[in-house]
């Protein structure tokens, strides 16, 4: 299979479908495109039409622009520390700092993130597609509150769940946070 955008689709479709653990059939009835034209698309034998990936994105709950920017054939391999985007909240003084952003075939995100001493904030994923998630704490301490689920994370603590309503994440007061955020 030569590298054509068409291919490098066509692998991205079937790795999506086996990283959902969805047959063919099941995804023909989550999409309403028939396990016949989906099989024909996973081997690269037929281009899909813009009607046929806004149906697989619909299934997989994630934008086209998302799954096209997934089969780009390039991405810069080294983000040297003074390329690295960084935004802070002035309201929070939260940081947020993009180690690693969303890149071509790459999956994940890399963000660092510090949060001052007695300070919360809230993300609300109800309006997005659920993102695996993988919160690793450098240092200090951090309170994260999903739903009614709260956990304590201190340094060297990994927090691992997918993004869906409101999540709290909250210092103490005399301790703020430092964490890496991996998002998938």
């Amino acid at each position: 299979m030569s590298d054509t955008l068409t291919n490098r689709l066509a692998i991205h479709l079937k790795t999506l479908r086996h990283a959902s653990g969805w047959s063919l059939d099941q995804l023909a009835a989550k999409s309403g495109i028939s396990r016949a034209t989906l099989s024909r698309l996973e081997q690269a034998k037929v281009s899909p039409t813009t009607e046929a990936l806004g149906k697989l994105c619909a299934a997989f709950g994630q934008p086209m622009s998302r799954l096209l920017m997934m089969v780009e054939d390039s991405f810069d391999a080294l983000i040297p520390f003074d390329v690295q985007s960084e935004s802070e909240d002035p309201e929070t003084g939260f940081i947020r700092r993009s180690v690693s952003p969303r890149a071509g075939s790459l999956l994940g995100e890399v963000q660092e993130c510090h949060l001052p001493p007695n300070t919360a904030i809230t993300d609300d994923f109800s309006a997005r597609p659920p993102q695996e998630h993988h919160l690793v704490m450098l240092d200090g301490a951090l309170k994260v509150t999903m739903d009614s689920n709260s956990h304590a994370l201190t340094a060297g603590d990994c927090l691992r769940y997918q993004s869906a309503g409101t999540c709290r994440f909250a210092t103490s007061q005399d301790r703020g946070a430092r964490y890496l955020l991996v998002l998938m």
